[in-house]
């Protein structure tokens, strides 16, 4: 699924759309990808001459990765997926401009509109990022 297709999905668009590609593995679990490119807008100020993509954009790229796993419920429908909650949040490894992330969620708990993951952030194969996120589907109501 390519950046147009994922926006058929997630409420998401640009600055804030932070995925490039997602693919569901059909076994409860997705892989996505981003291209760091270097002129994003979170990188301006972190940190000048030596940028290096935040923890909070490194979270939201793993809950925006999960979209695919959830394409039927968000769909067409009016619902917008909202954060939760985060859990054993680790970073262990730098992300620069240029490098090609790969993010991998699986999900590990769902009671609808309540889901909860696990995700990992890598580049390269060495973990930069793992941590458990539960969301929720939100209805949005008529006028929203």
């Amino acid at each position: 699924m390519n950046r147009e297709e994922i926006k058929t999905i997630l409420p998401h668009r640009e600055p804030m759309l932070l995925v490039d590609e997602a693919y569901d593995n059909g076994d409860g679990t997705a892989t996505a990808y981003y291209q760091v490119r270097g002129d994003e807008y979170f990188l301006q100020g972190h940190f000048p001459g030596n940028p290096i993509v935040p923890g909070v954009i490194q979270c939201e790229m793993m809950a925006q990765s999960a979209c695919i796993l959830f394409q039927d419920r968000m769909m067409g429908k009016n619902a917008t997926p909202v954060y939760t909650g985060l859990d054993k949040v680790r970073f262990r490894n730098m992300i620069k401009p240029g490098d090609r992330i790969q993010i991998d969620t699986k999900i590990l708990k769902e009671c609808h509109p309540m889901y909860m993951l696990h995700g990992e952030v890598s580049v390269d194969g060495k973990k930069c990022m793992s941590g458990d996120f539960s969301f929720a589907l939100v209805e949005n109501k008529e006028g929203e």
